[in-house]
């Protein structure tokens, strides 16, 4: 989840919540929390209104610098589906990206980011409440109170809030997220004419359930995002600081949270690439490709295109999470400390 539907362990202003785009961003940003008691001052300062802000913003920054790799991985993982046996041998990312600049001009590599990024606030705010009531709803559970002060109750905690919450984000919001693979997966021939244009559309020739296809891939990535991006950033950022303990916190977390993005995405892009073949069913009046439900539509792409098919798009994912990480850190720990700069002087 931002969504992308691939959803990871999140933490937005010291509390844990999921984020749609890479979890490993999330878990970044769950490390640097520790780092110094004067960043949580700055955090309880400026407000839980103020860190969304800042999270909404600093994933927008992010997702609209990596918007070219994105729109590359969304176009190869839809190949398959109306692309002959040579066109796919043939696909690359240099090919492609020629291809976009040649016969749509440079601006396209931004297609639909305009939605990713209208998807990103509200996706955010959800999950950030969401997160706290069923937080809530869990401490009240019947015999976990002798469990408040055990770090793998609270650890197991974390990770059911993180993906009831991420569950309700994704159903909430998932309709920008299937007009935002509809307007980027569009070459020559433009159908979908902007968001609200998309949204009419669908509606009239699809019905209001066309808004939600995809949605059951969706939400089966949820669990295992999580499990992959928390254990996997946890396990290592243990092991670096035991070998290396003087190394600077920004250093690990950065390492850390990049390479948890990429276990995470590696073990769920099968899931992800489905849900964006599932979202363009039938999409500008075109033909059904895939007449049965999930397990069906692996067994179609392993069947035409090779256990190879299920990873198509992988090269331009795995790009761009080092930077995607990276600037999203970067910007939120940059408006955290300006916002609560503003927040003193007020």
């Amino acid at each position: 989840m931002q969504t992308e539907a691939r959803v990871g362990v999140v933490v937005e202003g010291g509390q844990r919540a999921i984020s749609s785009g890479h979890g490993s961003l999330a878990a970044v940003d769950g490390a640097t929390r520790k780092c110094s008691r004067k960043r949580q001052q700055q955090q309880a300062q400026i407000g839980t209104v103020s860190q969304l802000l800042a999270g909404g913003v600093a994933g927008a920054v992010s997702k609209t610098c990596t918007a070219p790799l994105a729109r590359l991985t969304i176009l190869f993982q839809v190949q398959g589906m109306h692309s002959d046996a040579e066109t796919l041998k043939k696909a690359c990312i240099w090919r492609e990206a020629s291809r976009i600049v040649r016969e749509e001009g440079f601006r396209a590599f931004w297609k639909g980011n305009l939605v990713t990024i209208a998807h990103r606030l509200p996706y955010s705010s959800v999950n950030f409440y969401s997160y706290e009531q069923y937080k809530k709803l869990l401490h009240m559970i019947p015999g976990l109170e002798k469990y408040r002060n055990n770090m793998t109750a609270e650890l197991s905690m974390h990770f059911v809030g993180g993906g009831l919450a991420g569950i309700t984000a994704a159903t909430a919001t998932y309709p920008l997220d299937l007009v935002r693979t509809r307007l980027a997966a569009q070459t020559n021939v433009i159908y979908y004419r902007g968001i609200w244009h998309a949204l009419g559309t669908i509606i009239a020739e699809e019905g209001h359930l066309g808004l939600y296809k995809g949605l059951g891939a969706t939400l089966l990535s949820v669990g295992p995002s999580i499990a992959v991006s928390f254990s996997f950033y946890e396990t290592l950022r243990s092991f670096w600081q035991s070998q290396r303990p003087h190394d600077p916190t920004v250093v690990v977390s950065l390492a850390c949270g990049s390479l948890s993005g990429i276990a995470s995405s590696t073990a769920t892009f099968p899931l992800d690439l489905v849900r964006r073949r599932k979202q363009l069913e039938g999409a500008g009046g075109r033909a059904r490709v895939y007449q049965t439900g999930l397990l069906g539509t692996f067994r179609h792409i392993i069947k035409n295109e090779g256990f190879r098919g299920l990873y198509r798009g992988i090269l331009p994912e795995y790009y761009k999470v080092v930077p995607g990480v990276g600037i999203c850190f970067m910007t939120y720990e940059t408006l955290k400390m300006l916002l609560a700069d503003t927040s003193a002087d007020i």
